[in-house]
Order: structure tokens, then C-alpha cells, then sequence
């Protein structure tokens, strides 16, 4: 006769194999959906044909961190875009030297080179442009030319070697140019590969059902129009508010015309540069102002002003879990600023 409680354990045992079974098969024709739309990352973000210089990444990374090339000698790369917080600064809308406030949100740099352009209106082509400018940008560095910002760079002894040595051949190589160089060459190296990245490239067991469920949801309901590609984004433009407007959604407490400020333009009015997804569960307040505290009322936002849809708190508890799997490993050079170059010696 037939042990009743030997056939129980292993009818257990049987679901729990099931269960597990069933945790780290994926979907074939999702994944087959998923390279159709999206990208795996590059291991860096070179330009085609320009492979990194080493010397130029190794100065970008100090010149990352380095915060006496501004006007007051309080901000860098990193003021705004910290390590600890993903590269953005946890703030509605960053604030640069001498107090001064930006009037947009710090997007993170990780990633941020396989994007179309840089800053929300598209007003800066590359993240060499971007490293660039900001030098002379009131919110940002805040220097009224780009030659007082490289005074400060040669008085520091070491650095016109260092620029040397990254720049060969050039007479004077510390210029606000080779500046956007580096720093461009150092971001290029700041890829996140992520668990979704893991699950294109075959790993069945990279992503747990409910964010495998958040995809096929992320897919259907059309989040994919705009969010694409390598960056899950990052890659065009796109009217905020496609079905009302944003800011009664968001409840902005200003309107931002968004790309038409930049080309005076009727068709760009609210249109910004669609955000890449990449690492987005760990970079809140969301959108250009800030003005959303958290990823799953963003998400809903987004869902009522750009797609015309209600989201079930099913559909959106999945697609917050597949957003989760966008987040990667932070690049180890990022992760604690190098020691920067003295300061000259006073006599």
C-alpha cells in the first residue's frame, strides 16, 4: 500500500521543481521580440574608427572630478552627476557655482554617450560638447571665458603634462577643447551592463518572471514607440504630453516649452529628447523638472499623458520590474574619485 505521506513530500517536491523550472525558463519568442527592438550595450562607447586614447580617459576621469575649473573652484562633473547616486544628483533640478539653480534635472552621464544628443532640449551634440560648454554655462562651471577656466588648469603644476601627455604634439594642449576631449573620453567608458542585457545575450535565468512579464506589458501597451534601442531611449525626440498635457499630470509647478526655446520651431513645442531607460529605478526625481518623486508614478504618467492609458496596478507593478532589470554595475572607475593633482605650492 502506497505511503500517503511519501507521496505527499514528493508531489511537493514535484511543484517546487516546477516552480524553479518554471523561474529560469524564458520566454524564446519574447527574447526573439526583444533583440527586434532593443540593443545589448557596447563595452565602451567609442566613436566608430576613433578607438579611446588610455592617457585622454585617465586625465578625463581626474578632470571629471576636479571642481577647481570652476568659477568659485565648488563644482565638477561629479557635483551633479555623483557616483553614489548613479550619476545624477537626486535633486528636482541641479544647482551649479555659486549657488546658482539649473533649470532642468541632471540626467545621468552613465550610458549617456550611445545617446542622439545631450541635455533634455538637444542643445548640446556630444557628450565632448556637453563637457565643454558647461565650463562657460552660468548654471554650471560658471567661468565668463573658456581661457580664465584653463588659467586655473595651468597654475596647477601638474596638469599641463598630464594634457601633454594625453594631447601630443600640440604647443599649448590645455585648452577647453582637449578639457571636452578627456572628460568625452572618460563617459564613453561608463557603460552599465545590466541583468536585461544578460537576457538578450541568452541567460534564461537573467530575469525573474514578473519582470519578464513587465516587458511582454512594456512591449504591448507601446512604451516601445520611444523607448528603444540600445539606451531603451535616448535615441529622438518626442512631444511630452502627446494626449494632455504634461504638466496636469505632473503637476509642474512651471511650464517648460522644451525644444522650441532651442529652435524657435512650432512643431518642437514640449518636445524633449526621449530619456534612455538604462538605470532609471535608481535615478529619481523623474522628468526635466523633476517633478515626479518616484518611478511607479512616473510610469503612470507616463501611461495617461503620452499613450492615452490607464495602467492596471498589475501592468504597472510588472513594468516597474522590468525597469528594475535596466539597472547595471556601476564601472569600477566610477565608483571613488582618483586623486586629483596639488595645488601649487604658495611661497
Amino acid at each position: 500500500m502506497p505511503n500517503p505521506r511519501l507521496a505527499q513530500s514528493l508531489l511537493s517536491v514535484g511543484l517546487v521543481l516546477i516552480v524553479i523550472v518554471s523561474a529560469e525558463a524564458a520566454d524564446p519568442d519574447l527574447r526573439t521580440q526583444a533583440r527586434a527592438i532593443f540593443k545589448s550595450l557596447p563595452k565602451d562607447m567609442a566613436i566608430p574608427d576613433s578607438p579611446l586614447a588610455p592617457a585622454q580617459v585617465t586625465l578625463g576621469r581626474m578632470l571629471y572630478f576636479e571642481p577647481r575649473a570652476s568659477v568659485d573652484g565648488t563644482v565638477s562633473c561629479a557635483r551633479c552627476h555623483q557616483p553614489a547616486l548613479f550619476g545624477t544628483d537626486a535633486l528636482p533640478k541641479a544647482v551649479g557655482a555659486e549657488h546658482r539653480p539649473n533649470p532642468r534635472n541632471a540626467p545621468t552621464v552613465l550610458n549617456a554617450a550611445i545617446q542622439l544628443v545631450q541635455h533634455w532640449r538637444g542643445d548640446r551634440t556630444s557628450v565632448e560638447d556637453q563637457a565643454t560648454k558647461a565650463l562657460i554655462a552660468p548654471p554650471s562651471f560658471g567661468n565668463p571665458t573658456y581661457e580664465s577656466a584653463m588659467a586655473k588648469l595651468k597654475a596647477i603644476p601638474s596638469y599641463p603634462a598630464l594634457f601633454a601627455q594625453a594631447f601630443p604634439g600640440q604647443a599649448d594642449p590645455v585648452t577647453a577643447d582637449n578639457w571636452g576631449k578627456a572628460i568625452g573620453a572618460y563617459m564613453r567608458t561608463l557603460v552599465t551592463p545590466s541583468p536585461f542585457d544578460a537576457f538578450l545575450a541568452g541567460d534564461d535565468r537573467a530575469l525573474p518572471p514578473a519582470a519578464q512579464a513587465g516587458l511582454r506589458t512594456f512591449v504591448q501597451v507601446g512604451c516601445v514607440g520611444c523607448h528603444n534601442g540600445v539606451g531603451v531611449g535616448g535615441a529622438t525626440y518626442q512631444k511630452f504630453g502627446l494626449v494632455e498635457d504634461y504638466w496636469k499630470a505632473t503637476g509642474s509647478t512651471s511650464i517648460d516649452k522644451g525644444r522650441f526655446d532651442v529652435t524657435k520651431s512650432p512643431a518642437d513645442m514640449y518636445v524633449f529628447k526621449v530619456p534612455s531607460l538604462r538605470n532609471v529605478a535608481m535615478t529619481p526625481p523623474y522628468f526635466h523638472d523633476g517633478s515626479v518623486p518616484t518611478l511607479p508614478a512616473a510610469v503612470r504618467v507616463m501611461g495617461r499623458v503620452q499613450l492615452g492609458r490607464t495602467l492596471t496596478d498589475g501592468e504597472l507593478a510588472d513594468i516597474v520590474a522590468f525597469l528594475e532589470s535596466l539597472t547595471g554595475r556601476l564601472p569600477h572607475d566610477f565608483l571613488t574619485a582618483p586623486p586629483i593633482p596639488p595645488a601649487a605650492a604658495r611661497p
